[in-house]
């Protein structure tokens, strides 16, 4: 179908409000200045990206930081007023002055960029003070918190968009366009994950992000402070969202399908070890050589969807490897296989009755340029300088146009909550020789009625 029917035809009748409690949403929709107005809660290297990205902005207006450590704090105001503008105002007063910001009547919506296990408590006490909610990307601490998620916003009404910025990748973006023409047919079997070496993230004593060493833990930098502990105590797919994301979109997850069991194994755990040993800074007799790491160095989890499809998650961030996420789509028509950052150049496709030749891929490179999905035709200048190859730019737009318009998130609190719980559910499949898992649905029932909504608004 031509992409304008298809829209007629439903997923754009997809589309509904933010459905806010009636005092936010008439807030928002009568300030005068029609901007969304910020806080943010943990001002790291992530949320630091993401405040310039909302600092290219001129519909935005950031109004106050929460973070304990002073470093982030500086780093993040400079970027203020390296613009020419006033601090933010700032609460950094221990772990939980971030509740304090929550108080303030002059935010509409927070990002929350903090280590994962205060994902939970801040995003819900968040909707619970009428603040909207921009959540950056992990996996649970446990199964709890992903229906705590579902149900704070079913009785607050708050809106929560989870913040993967895999989903806006332009060759991601692509394969969904074409999808959606039906170039692959009826899709069989997708696979994605996070395959990314960390060991300079999760070992770093420098002062910068790029200066890596053989610490972890309180005396550390950045990351490292926190991230490395998850890796010390927990054995399962630690990061599910970057591959899980986009392969969702293009199974139609909570909106006509959805994910219903998991089995996940898990490889032994040498890496972090070796990397130790063998930094200059290490050696075999130094502490942490002979840590007793429980996340295995690769963890693969099988998924099994409703509608019959299947999807392998790879989480392998322990050992040395170029960066990939590892996409591959593959339905009765065609099949892509993704080796690379995104580019359109570095990846593999096939359609076996679209081209002039069999059982041989071609490049990418004229398949994407080709397709290009329309918000990246529309926004690619505006994206050109933007983190994670402009990938970022398509994100904060989709999270604050769809606040400024009141329409409904693309990627929404089902969604979190549903790539959220493949953590917790992973690490009890390990821990039992890799038993099946039921994945919780946390629609109950809404999925076989909700309609695709993303990537279908030229605008965001």
């Amino acid at each position: 179908m031509e992409r304008r029917t298809f829209i007629k035809a439903g997923a754009f009748a997809g589309f509904g409000s933010l459905v806010m409690p009636n005092t936010l949403a008439a807030s928002l929709l009568t300030k005068p200045s029609n901007k969304v107005r910020l806080g943010f809660i943990a001002v790291g290297l992530r949320g630091q990206s993401l405040i310039k990205e909302m600092l290219k902005r001129n519909d935005v207006e950031l109004i106050a930081f929460a973070d304990p450590d002073p470093q982030m704090m500086k780093l993040a105001q400079n970027l203020l007023l390296e613009k020419g503008l006033p601090k933010a105002v700032e609460y950094g007063n221990g772990n939980y002055d971030f509740r304090n910001l929550l108080m303030r009547s002059d935010i509409d919506a927070v990002i929350i960029a903090s280590p994962w296990e205060w994902h939970k408590i801040q995003g819900v006490e968040a909707m619970r003070a009428g603040k909207i909610v921009g959540m950056e990307v992990a996996g649970a601490i446990n199964l709890g918190e992903c229906w705590e998620y579902v149900k704070t916003y079913e009785e607050t009404k708050t809106p929560i968009m989870v913040l993967e910025n895999v989903c806006y990748r332009r060759d991601v973006m692509a394969i969904l366009n074409m999808v959606r023409k039906g170039y692959f047919g009826e899709l069989v079997h997708a696979q994605g994950g996070y395959l990314h070496d960390l060991r300079g993230v999760l070992f770093n004593d420098g002062v910068t992000p790029y200066n890596s060493g053989v610490l972890f833990g309180e005396k550390a930098y950045s990351e490292a402070k926190w991230r490395t502990n998850h890796y010390l105590n927990r054995n399962g797919e630690l990061y599910p969202t970057h591959g899980l994301g986009p392969v969702g979109v293009y199974l139609n997850v909570n909106r006509g399908n959805r994910l219903v069991r998991l089995s996940s194994f898990a490889t032994k755990a040498v890496g972090l070890n070796h990397y130790v040993k063998n930094h200059p800074k290490g050696g075999a007799n130094h502490p942490n050589a002979s840590v007793d790491f429980k996340q295995g160095d690769v963890v693969t989890t099988q998924i099994a969807c409703a509608n019959g499809e299947t999807i392998l998650l790879t989480h392998d961030t322990s050992l040395q490897r170029p960066y990939n996420l590892g996409f591959k789509l593959q339905g009765t028509d065609g099949i892509w296989q993704d080796f690379g950052w995104g580019e359109f150049d570095q990846g593999f496709i096939y359609f076996e009755s679209k081209m002039e030749k069999s059982h041989r891929w071609d490049s990418t490179q004229d398949w994407m340029e080709n397709y290009d999905h329309p918000l990246w035709k529309k926004f690619s200048e505006d994206a050109k300088n933007s983190g994670h190859g402009g990938m970022d730019f398509l994100l904060c737009n989709s999270f604050i146009e769809c606040i400024k318009q009141n329409i409904e998130f693309p990627l929404d609190v089902y969604d979190l909550a549903t790539w959220y719980a493949i953590t917790p559910l992973s690490e009890t499949s390990i821990k039992n020789d890799g038993a099946v898992q039921e994945i919780p649905d946390f629609t109950q029932g809404k999925w076989k009625e909700r309609t695709p909504v993303f990537g279908f608004d030229d605008s965001h």
